[in-house]
């Protein structure tokens, strides 16, 4: 059977990953790598992961990526591995802004050293989680793969540059590097800092939510299931050696028809604060699929409401970690 690495596998979309591919292939063997970067609380990521650590074939690796090179990696996993799919990354826009350095060492260098140990071992198969962040300040709706980039943060940048480096791999190395630019996700496990998560709670708290600008900026939300999907058959391409893929729901929502929404599947009014936009922010984003439903079959399944509905049904299942965090 074969052998994943799937690095950053305790955040929101690895750990709904693994799970999806533990279901999809019974008796592979995983190997999940996290540093429990304390962007948000290790003890959410642990219970991510918590029903994973009794699986015999699911071994969990502590490792900063940035800080560790090919030969130590090939000291941790000697076993052959068929792919790897690096999810792990200093995420965020805003705090990029204010610490460019760890994200270029995280982000960086420590794709770098992955791809060094790819090299090493001779694993063809390397699926890399890049961003919609990269089209940054751009009206040619929907975003295309082919158009220009101009990240404005620099978050953004780090991933841009993950995609050239994963480009000059394949082909020095004939690593087969299919990069997954991944919009706005959403859904059960999200991250406390994203914006449903965030609203969710403080609407629930009788705290105010922040709107940052007058609630036309917009994003293509999409559902954590339906980016699993498009992964898992980036996981199962073979037909070309590079490819940059847009994963993304293919429709822009505006934050004040978002905010509603969470209204009307909690139940409940938003208190809302207005400020002013924040720099690095850009006004809309919006996916154009095609590639993805050309070469993936990607077709992703859930509309707003009804993911925010499947996230506030998690959200209230676990309570007692979500609501100390």
């Amino acid at each position: 059977m074969p052998h994943y690495i799937v690095t950053g596998g305790a955040g929101f979309i690895g750990s709904n990953l693994i799970k999806d591919l533990f279901r999809a292939n019974p008796g592979i063997k995983i190997t999940c790598i996290d540093n429990f970067d304390p962007f948000y609380p290790a003890d959410i990521k642990q219970f991510n992961i918590r029903e994973l650590k009794d699986d015999p074939h699911f071994h969990f690796l502590y490792c900063d990526l940035a800080t560790t090179s090919a030969n130590e990696l090939a000291e941790m996993i000697t076993e052959p591995v068929d792919a790897i799919i690096h999810l792990a990354a200093k995420a965020g826009v805003r705090p990029s802004i204010q610490n460019p350095m760890a994200y270029q060492q995280v982000n960086v260098i420590g794709l770098q050293n992955l791809l060094e140990f790819a090299k090493q071992k001779k694993i063809k198969q390397f699926v890399f989680a890049s961003s919609s962040s990269v089209y940054g300040i751009n009206d040619h709706f929907p975003w295309k793969e082919n158009e220009t980039l101009l990240p404005v943060s620099p978050y953004a940048m780090t991933k841009q540059a993950g995609e050239m480096l994963g480009h000059v791999y394949s082909k020095l190395f004939d690593i087969r590097f299919i990069a997954l630019r991944i919009f706005t996700a959403y859904g059960p496990a999200q991250r406390p800092d994203l914006a449903i998560h965030k609203f969710i709670k403080a609407i629930l708290r009788d705290e105010p939510i922040t709107m940052y600008g007058d609630g036309s900026t917009s994003r293509d939300y999409t559902f954590v299931s339906d980016i699993v999907s498009g992964i898992m058959a980036a996981v199962k391409y073979d037909k070309t050696d590079f490819e940059i893929i847009n994963l993304g729901n293919n429709y822009s929502i505006p934050l004040k028809e978002l905010i509603k929404t969470i209204e009307e599947v909690i139940g409940k009014q938003a208190i809302i604060e207005q400020l002013p936009e924040q720099a690095g922010d850009v006004s809309k984003t919006f996916a154009d699929i095609t590639k993805a439903k050309t070469l993936l079959g990607y077709d992703p399944q859930t509309n707003l409401k009804g993911g925010i509905a499947k996230f506030y049904e998690w959200f209230k299942k676990n309570e007692d970690i979500v609501l100390r965090n």
